[in-house]
């Protein structure tokens, strides 16, 4: 277990997580909410002057950043993510897996194969970027969409997007595997399906919980066994025993911002 804190405070952002201040409001619908920590002010008449007007005064620095990149460049890149409601943490200047989580999510909702690489094509739709593609229309004003599809989490509170987020469902592999859960030796068996439907989140539980698959971090259920929950791998394709897996840094804000009860709708097909 210490290992895994270790492990855990190396992966996760130190400070407040960005949330754009447009998308902001006194708490989600249906939700019982805690507001993020210290979050950082960001330039809220710049964001409320692109969603009138749909013309971005973000203006690119057009430096190509690969991982481990650090600098100015990699500052506003981790500030206009957090602007426009995707989580890189802590805007830092450094350019690592969270930072790299928020980028990949970024490319999927821009119609942008996910690289590591922020090139000129991502940058030139950071400076026009595109909404999510919204999976139920007629939706609560709070709910979170999952689509499979394109291995995305977004978050709507009030009516208005308030989170983007890169996930990794469930493989669709069939699994077999033995566990010592209430104090024997168990063999699990299923097919790693996280399934379509229409759910309401449940339970949840703080820090690390251990189930009979491995280790959740701050899951919150929403389907039987079925949660969102931290994970220190979120590969690009599917990988998980159902659940949707979330970057670490996700992980830290969502239970502050998704109470019990709200909607969650998962949508679409991974095809490999």
């Amino acid at each position: 277990m210490a290992g895994q804190r270790l492990a855990v405070a190396a992966l996760m952002t130190a400070g407040a997580v960005l949330f754009p201040a447009d998308f902001s409001s006194a708490g989600a619908a249906n939700a019982q909410t805690v507001a993020p920590a210290a979050p950082v002010a960001v330039a809220k008449a710049e964001v409320r002057d692109e969603a009138k007007t749909g013309a971005s005064r973000f203006a690119a620095p057009g430096k190509t950043l690969k991982i481990g990149a650090k600098g100015t460049a990699v500052k506003v890149l981790q500030t206009r993510l957090a602007e426009l409601g995707y989580a890189p943490g802590r805007v830092d200047g450094r350019y690592g897996g969270s930072t790299l989580s928020a980028v990949w999510a970024f490319q999927k909702v821009n119609g942008i194969s996910p690289t590591s690489t922020v090139a000129s094509g991502t940058w030139k739709a950071l400076e026009a970027p595109r909404a999510p593609q919204v999976l139920v229309p007629k939706g609560k004003p709070t709910r979170v969409e999952v689509n499979l599809a394109k291995q995305l989490l977004v978050l709507y509170v009030n009516g208005r997007v308030r989170l983007i987020s890169h996930i990794s469902s469930g493989s669709g592999v069939a699994y077999c595997e033995t566990a010592t859960w209430e104090g024997r030796s168990q063999r699990f068996c299923g097919d790693a399906r996280t399934p379509t439907g229409d759910y309401k989140t449940t339970w949840r539980r703080d820090g690390w919980h251990r189930s009979y698959l491995g280790q959740l971090y701050n899951p919150i259920f929403f389907n039987g066994g079925i949660a969102f929950h931290g994970a220190l791998s979120v590969p690009l394709t599917p990988a998980s025993h159902g659940c949707v897996r979330l970057p670490m840094q996700v992980a830290e804000v969502l239970p502050g911002l998704v109470g019990t009860g709200v909607p969650v709708h998962v949508r679409g097909r991974f095809v490999r």
